[in-house]
């Protein structure tokens, strides 16, 4: 039976894979895009998700020049202008977009419209075939033909297969390539709310002994509250009905969050994984297959955006895959591993209530938020400017 080959094969269609497809048919190549749900059709009565991500002007700039932004703003993006970190109140760090002559800082966006955004964009193009539901059984990289077997019982094959399936990435493991890893005994809950807080485009971050609370702003009269504690204590928030966590989260967050209603919520668990490489044998990964990182900062989607804006420019500037690959891997392992890094140190040192830490850490915060060009600088380089 005669396989159907594609250039590529990308084996996952979230938010880095549909950009990742999304890319390389619009530099004329085919390509099979492997996934195993569709994403949901939006309606704007529709509840908000409870997966947002913060993006950052260089991921807007990047969707809009594969075409899928002016999908995504159609449906719901929340614009933000300042970010704020503290601890104690008059030791805060605070950020603007007016500091760097720039009209917003970014969007808050649910993942599942970000994703859907890209997929209507990727409608159009006859060099794309959608493979879904389906997802990756086994794979034979052996060969020039990368020999791919699908849970539907197809066989397609590509020069190239993207690993974009995410943190327990299949295709990591199925070329054995390995990862740094360890957890960070912690848990994030994240709860929307309708709110009557005044903070409709400042996101902001407050640390606690225990862990951060953060707001994350969802448009005038909603919100989205992240609250990192210990496993246990999130365990038991999970269990609470909307008025008991309301009293807990009235009790624990700062007054600024103002009269909450609990729409619904979830929690998952925090780790850190890096892999030793991003490619081997004509496989490479992009995103959370690569690497994920702390949420404190909120960089673990527009890491991906930038694995994608780096490979694809790798894979346009070369016709030599390996060298394409190489060059990808050098690009972004090491700002990768610079950003987990500096996201492990600020948690580190802001997770105990070790008086003289506590001292330094708040001087530093203070003396951060009067560091004029350093502190444009930090921004930049978190914005990916």
């Amino acid at each position: 039976m005669t396989k159907t080959h594609y250039d590529v094969a990308v084996i996952g269609g979230g938010m880095v894979g549909a950009a990742t497809a999304l890319g390389l048919a619009n530099q004329g190549k085919t390509v099979a895009i492997i996934e195993g749900r569709q994403p949901r059709a939006f309606d704007a009565t529709q509840q908000h998700d409870i997966r947002i991500s913060a993006i950052s002007k260089t991921s807007v700039d990047l969707l809009e020049r594969l075409g899928a932004w002016s999908f995504i703003q159609s449906k719901r993006v929340y614009p933000y202008t300042g970010l704020q970190t503290w601890e104690l109140d008059n030791c805060y760090t605070r950020f603007d977009a007016a500091s760097l002559d720039l009209p917003l800082l970014g969007y808050m966006v649910e993942n599942r419209l970000l994703q859907l955004g890209l997929w209507e964009a990727m409608q159009p193009f006859a060099n794309i075939r959608f493979y879904c539901p389906d997802a990756l059984v086994s794979m034979d990289v052996s060969s020039a033909e990368k020999q791919i077997t699908l849970s539907s019982g197809k066989e397609i094959t590509a020069d190239l297969i993207v690993g974009a399936d995410g943190a327990h990435s299949k295709v990591r493991q199925s070329v054995g390539i390995g990862i740094t890893a360890w957890d960070y005994r912690q848990d994030c809950l994240l709860i929307n709310v309708d709110t009557d807080c005044q903070d409709t485009d400042v996101t902001w971050q407050w640390f606690t002994a225990s862990g951060p609370r953060s707001y994350l702003p969802m448009g005038e009269g909603a919100g989205c509250l992240v609250w990192y504690d210990s496993p246990k204590r999130i365990k038991q928030l999970s269990q609470l009905d909307p008025a008991a966590l309301k009293l807990e989260i009235e009790t624990h967050f700062p007054k600024r969050v103002g009269n909450v209603t609990v729409k619904n919520h979830a929690s998952f668990p925090l780790k850190r994984r890096h892999a030793h490489q991003y490619y081997k044998e004509g496989v490479v990964l992009v995103g959370d297959s690569a690497h994920t990182i702390n949420p404190l900062a909120g960089q673990g989607v527009n890491l991906g955006f930038k694995d994608v804006s780096a490979l694809l420019q790798a894979l346009q500037d070369s016709d030599d895959m390996f060298s394409s690959l190489h060059t990808y891997q050098s690009a972004r392992k090491a700002d990768n591993l610079m950003m987990q890094t500096a996201m492990d140190v600020f948690y580190l040192g802001f997770s105990n209530n070790i008086g003289p830490f506590k001292i330094l850490r708040n001087i530093g915060l203070k003396l951060a938020d009067n560091a004029g060009p350093l502190k444009h600088q930090a921004l930049k380089y978190a914005l990916g400017l």
